[in-house]
């Protein structure tokens, strides 16, 4: 009996896979088929080809004078209803309309298609599609109204005397923000539509006169042969198109600041729009882009500059504190002054573990707070990190389990890493914090120069789209030094950075007399 039932449910299961694969089949072949002139027979396709989407809005009605049947297509999640009430609806059906001439609505964009496919990505897109009877074309209808969030200041980028507009998840008011700024004729945008499933629209900006036309060709082909089901954010996009996934330093910077993405296309490099996503890709980019930011620009030179130098400081702070402490207390510790020592060592009498666990455990510890404070909501992240950080270094030196010295090493190192403006750099900076400290616990000193020897020729041999990460210092350019580790004045800056192949070098006259 039992055998007869798994009989019948496989039975049943096989049919409505059959089912399922020839009601498949069929849409995908409707997509290339195109419409006829009969308009009921047009909407009993177009309700075969959206039959598993119930939300799906037919709204037939007779033009007004010609009292031609028509039928306008949406979904009215993703369209504007006021737009399509007030310039479509409307104007059809209270004025004459011969099918010769020229739809009598005010929409701006207006496209006529004759297949189901472009149908089917129209109206998925959030346009709405007009049929006519008597017609075999439609028109899709530029109607999109899906839910938008307001411009905010940008969250992960907090600049003083910066613009306080931020990018959003709408490609086509990120590009508007861009466009502002370079209202020029010269500001190329191109587009293409990466996925299978989800078709995300990837826009590309650039300066035609200024940007690497080696470069463009790389990057266009590395973005036309992604073949995924679909692109969700930036962070993906990155993986498909960057040089060495395998190494830990970001070789595409990420923004949310319209500014930082126009003062990078000025220097001559490409600015990547991902709709739905608030952030855009600049490439290619090298290993100092990462320790510059906007208000470097807006303050004077000397100030901009002492706070540059602090970030790279804060870099060597994060990257060699820890494993300096190891390799101090396991190995070297002859090089510590006596009276400090002595205090090391009478903190540390009731530790039990070794220099470099004891600094493994305290790091783990912090990174753990750091995501526990970034995930939950900002009073309560807040007041975790401050409360948790006290009471735990507090508790963990009372216990015996960690030392003073080692709570203050992992307190300037938390403090250093803040410094760093880029998210990416400074959690690349922090996992390699690790391998230095285990390096260090084996060979000391020799251990840590190793190491820094390693992270160098690693950033030599990285590329971004084929240029050369580790500029202006590898290859070593002098002109492109004037905006490296310090900051010189902006009227000595006349040429473009060399590293991101620009083909036109001069950004800039004499702008200031000699006297």
């Amino acid at each position: 009996m039992s055998y007869f039932l798994k009989f019948l449910r496989g039975k049943r299961s096989s049919r409505f896979h059959q089912a399922s694969y020839s009601s498949n089949n069929q849409k995908k072949n409707m997509e290339d088929d195109v419409l006829v002139s009969d308009l009921s027979q047009n909407i009993e396709n177009l309700q075969l080809l959206f039959s598993q989407a119930p939300d799906l809005v037919i709204r037939r009605f007779p033009i007004a004078a010609s009292k031609t049947k028509a039928a306008l297509v949406y979904l009215p999640g993703l369209t504007d209803k006021e737009a399509i009430h007030n310039h479509v609806l409307k104007p059809l059906m209270s004025s004459s309309f011969e099918l010769d001439k020229e739809l009598p609505i005010t929409i701006g964009d207006v496209e006529v298609v004759d297949t189901w496919g472009q149908i089917e990505s129209a109206i998925l897109g959030g346009d709405s599609v007009l049929l006519l009877n008597g017609q075999n074309t439609g028109y899709r209808l530029d109607t999109k109204g899906w839910p938008q969030r307001q411009l905010n200041d940008p969250q992960n980028e907090i600049a003083l005397k910066g613009a306080h507009q931020g990018f959003v998840e709408t490609g086509s008011q990120n590009i508007a923000l861009i466009r502002r700024y370079i209202p020029h004729h010269e500001l190329i945008l191109k587009e293409m539509t990466i996925g299978l499933r989800g078709k995300t629209k990837v826009s590309l900006l650039y300066l035609r006169d200024v940007a690497s036309e080696d470069v463009l060709r790389e990057l266009e082909s590395r973005l036309q042969k992604i073949t995924v089901d679909a692109i969700i954010n930036t962070g993906e996009l990155i993986e498909f198109i960057e040089d060495n996934p395998y190494s830990p330093f970001p070789q595409i910077m990420l923004t949310e600041r319209p500014d930082t993405a126009v003062s990078q296309i000025l220097q001559g490099r490409f600015v990547i729009v991902l709709d739905r996503s608030p952030s855009v890709l600049i490439a290619p980019t090298n290993f100092m882009s990462f320790f510059q930011a906007v208000d470097d620009y807006g303050s004077r030179w000397l100030i901009s500059t002492f706070i540059r130098v602090s970030r790279f400081l804060a870099f060597i702070i994060t990257l060699f504190f820890p494993a300096s402490y190891v390799a101090f207390i396991s190995f070297n510790f002859e090089v510590i002054p006596m009276e400090l020592l002595l205090s090391i060592a009478e903190s540390r009498i009731q530790v039990p573990f070794a220099p470099v666990l004891e600094a493994v455990i305290m790091e783990t510890i912090l990174e753990l707070m750091r995501e526990a404070a970034l995930r939950l909501p900002t009073p309560i992240g807040q007041t975790i990190g401050i409360v948790g950080g006290i009471i735990i270094g507090q508790a963990a030196v009372e216990v015996g389990i960690v030392s003073n010295i080692m709570i203050i090493v992992v307190a300037v190192t938390a403090i250093a890493s803040y410094n760093i403006p880029n998210y990416d750099m400074s959690s690349s900076i922090r996992l390699l914090r690790f391998p230095l400290m285990l390096s260090a616990a084996m060979f000391g000193i020799v251990g840590i120069v190793v190491g820094w020897m390693t992270v160098v020729a690693h950033l030599v041999s990285l590329e971004s789209l084929g240029t050369p990460y580790g500029t202006p210092l590898a290859p070593f350019r002098f002109a492109d030094m004037k905006d490296a580790f310090l900051r010189f004045p902006l009227w000595t800056m006349k040429t473009r950075p060399k590293g991101t192949g620009a083909i036109s070098t001069i950004r800039q006259g004499r702008n200031r007399m000699k006297r």
